[in-house]
């Protein structure tokens, strides 16, 4: 296996460098927020294994991954905010703020207005039928930087108006 290059490492060699350095810092949360993180992408390699992708996973399925583990504790705070155990909502939360740590930043508001306009434009979208193709092509080209949801809206406002 090739190593990556030192300016742009891979997503699973940074996690696997910042686990191994863990347990020198960060704290108790975020060590075990990278142990689960590289459980979670283990698991996923060993899929790729069994479908014949012999290189196990990339780093678009690790950044899958970890907005799949944000989504879990987002749900799990609020349930435990509801029931009123506030300090494992709080560890929840903590947990969410590792993992974000390891994706690219979404575009903020104004910025996803544009690249919406953009697609729209783009593609001549004209009616709600066009939703889910603009939806791709905004998926395929900024992926990982949209908030899917609110895109979502975005785009079914633009193509309603």
């Amino acid at each position: 296996m090739a190593e990556p290059t030192k300016q742009n490492p891979s997503l699973r060699a940074r996690l696997e460098t910042d686990l191994a350095n863990s347990d020198c810092e960060g704290g108790e949360i975020r060590a075990a927020t990278l142990r689960l993180i590289m459980c979670a992408v283990h698991d996923r390699d060993a899929d790729a294994r069994a479908h014949d992708q012999c290189k196990g996973c990339d780093d678009s399925v690790i950044q899958d991954v970890l907005r799949l583990m944000i989504r879990q504790r987002e749900e799990s705070a609020e349930k435990y905010e509801t029931v009123g155990h506030f300090d494992l909502a709080d560890n929840e939360r903590e947990e969410i703020e590792v993992i974000k740590g390891y994706l690219p930043p979404p575009l903020d508001d104004d910025a996803l207005n544009k690249v919406v306009s953009n697609v729209i434009t783009d593609l001549d979208a004209q009616s709600l039928k066009d939703l889910g193709r603009c939806m791709n092509e905004l998926k395929t080209r900024y992926p990982g930087e949209i908030d899917s949801r609110k895109a979502g809206k975005l785009v079914k406002k633009a193509l309603c108006s």
